[in-house]
């Protein structure tokens, strides 16, 4: 019988509903047999080990190890009922079991967490695979929250888990040198702290460049006669656990930080027993790690869409999440989004330095006065009076004029010449070469919907404009340009009193103005 023949035969056996008269394997009478299409046993094996053995291979179907993960619709009443095991779980159902299971033993601070380290977990599966790998960062403000308890749960479902306190980065690039393996650290702010004394920026620059495939170390290997220089990979899964605050910038953007906090009294959590949890997790793990390494390759070539406002790096590492999700399907794919809003657009919403912080202080004082220019003298105080603000101790004292411009200098942001009332200082301008406006396009998120743009007040402000006050102007408006502020009203400049000092005594019609100011 020719192969095509064969895979008929196999296709009307499997979709028949009547028994079939003969045998399928002998053509024998099937006599009193059990069985509706083999007259024995024997007959039966060896039916199987020719056609379902073969078929595959013949007709480019799915390898015969791969195991379906839903039943057939017309059920194989002659093979008996399906053994345990006999289908796999779909995706989403393993990532349900995975969220499920490290519920138990850890309170997340937000619905986010447990899915998105269920995401984190199943991509170690297929590391090797991938090009980038996400950084875990557990963090908290105080020890006792839960970090470690994260890691400890972590270790028997990822792949390959490796948990230290204290590693090398020599150590590191030697165990890596065989495939990417997932690096659990704990105590990692101790690691970090300038106050131990320690060089750890080999660690750090490992950790950074470690999260895409192409990283290497490279290192002279070999004694004086023969040295060799040898490129280690050191490209790796790692999650991190420390105390907030600890952990260098370059790390944390790239990757995924969840923060942890203490339980409440009325939360409560499974006691956690080791050995129980290593027996237990064992099954979870092997679906797990099953169902991504047959979905792996189909990952590794997404490219899925990502929520607004997603991009760049943060686009990057939350990319292979993405694709999981995808593949998992249910409820996933816009489960895996909201968290990826959460962490990336509002859980990160503070500015990452503080430079980036000084830009969006500057731009807020900028919108609330409705003004195009400031002198740097009244940026200053405003700055100082921000309640919330770091502006009062930088560095153990307060900003001054220097270190605003040392500080904007490094977005091309310089200290202009302005015109008030007749005098030259020194202060900043929203438009122009060296301006406010480029830096805030650029480091800054768009301004909110409906707030007050500062950049809308430009066509109507100027500090040297000669024009008179309107007659239904009001008093603030007037000592603004007094402050060094641009307005439409030059008068006598006042740079020592607040605004709200003045804006409470002053008339309101402009001709007394002048006598306020006096």
């Amino acid at each position: 019988m020719s192969g095509f023949d064969d895979t008929l035969s196999v296709i009307d056996f499997v979709i028949s509903d009547e028994p079939a008269p003969n045998c399928q394997q002998c053509g024998r009478p099937r006599g009193d047999s059990p069985s509706g299409d083999f007259c024995s046993e024997n007959c039966q094996r060896v039916w199987r080990g020719r056609h379902i053995a073969a078929t595959p291979a013949e007709d480019g179907g799915a390898h015969p190890s791969e195991l379906p993960e839903t039943a057939p619709v017309t059920p194989l009443s002659w093979l008996g009922p399906a053994p345990v095991g006999a289908f796999a779980k779909p995706g989403h159902e393993v990532l349900d079991a995975v969220v499920t299971f490290v519920s138990r033993f850890s309170a997340f601070a937000n619905e986010h967490a447990a899915p998105t380290l269920a995401l984190w977990y199943a991509h170690t599966h297929v590391a090797e695979r991938l090009y980038v790998t996400p950084r875990l960062i557990l963090d908290s403000a105080e020890p006792g929250s839960g970090k470690t308890r994260v890691l400890e749960v972590a270790q028997y479902l990822v792949a390959k888990p490796e948990m230290t306190i204290s590693i090398t980065p020599a150590a590191i690039f030697r165990m890596l040198a065989d495939g990417p393996m997932t690096l659990l650290f704990d105590e990692i702010d101790a690691v970090f702290n300038p106050k131990t004394g320690g060089n750890n920026e080999d660690l750090r620059a490992l950790l950074n460049a470690g999260y895409k495939r192409s990283a290497t170390v490279t290192r002279c290997v070999g004694d004086a006669k023969s040295m060799n220089v040898t490129r280690f990979p050191v490209y790796a899964p790692v999650a991190l656990a420390g105390i907030a605050g600890g952990m260098p910038d370059t790390i944390t953007t790239r990757a995924i930080t969840v923060h942890m906090r203490k339980r409440r009294f009325d939360e409560v959590v499974e006691e956690f027993i080791e050995e129980d949890v290593e027996r237990e997790s064992a099954p979870l793990r092997a679906e797990l790690a099953e169902w991504v390494g047959r979905v792996g390759d189909d990952v590794s070539r997404a490219r899925p869409e990502r929520p607004d406002g997603v991009r760049d790096r943060a686009a990057e590492i939350w990319r292979p999440l993405l694709a999981i999700a995808d593949a998992a399907g249910g409820h996933w794919p816009e489960t895996a989004r909201r968290a990826c809003r959460h962490f990336v657009l509002e859980a990160t919403a503070q500015p990452v330095s503080i430079g980036v912080r000084l830009l969006a202080d500057v731009r807020q004082i900028f919108a609330a006065e409705n003004t195009d220019r400031m002198v740097t003298a009244e940026l200053i105080r405003e700055l100082h009076a921000i309640e919330d603000g770091p502006w009062t101790d930088v560095q153990g004292k307060p900003l001054d004029s220097r270190r605003l411009a040392k500080e904007l200098d490094r977005y091309l942001v310089r200290p202009k010449d302005l015109k008030v009332s007749g005098k030259t200082l020194k202060g900043y301008r929203i438009d122009g070469d060296g301006g406010l406006a480029d830096a805030w396009s650029r480091y800054l998120p768009p301004p909110e919907t409906g707030a007050t743009s500062a950049t809308n007040a430009t066509p109507q402000v100027t500090a040297t404009s000669g024009a008179a006050e309107a007659p239904g102007s009001s008093a603030t408006s007037a000592t603004r340009v007094a402050d060094g502020r641009g307005t439409q009203q030059p008068l006598a400049p006042v740079l020592t009193r607040p605004v709200a000092e003045v804006a409470d005594v002053a008339p309101a019609k402009p001709d007394h103005d002048h006598e306020g100011d006096r």
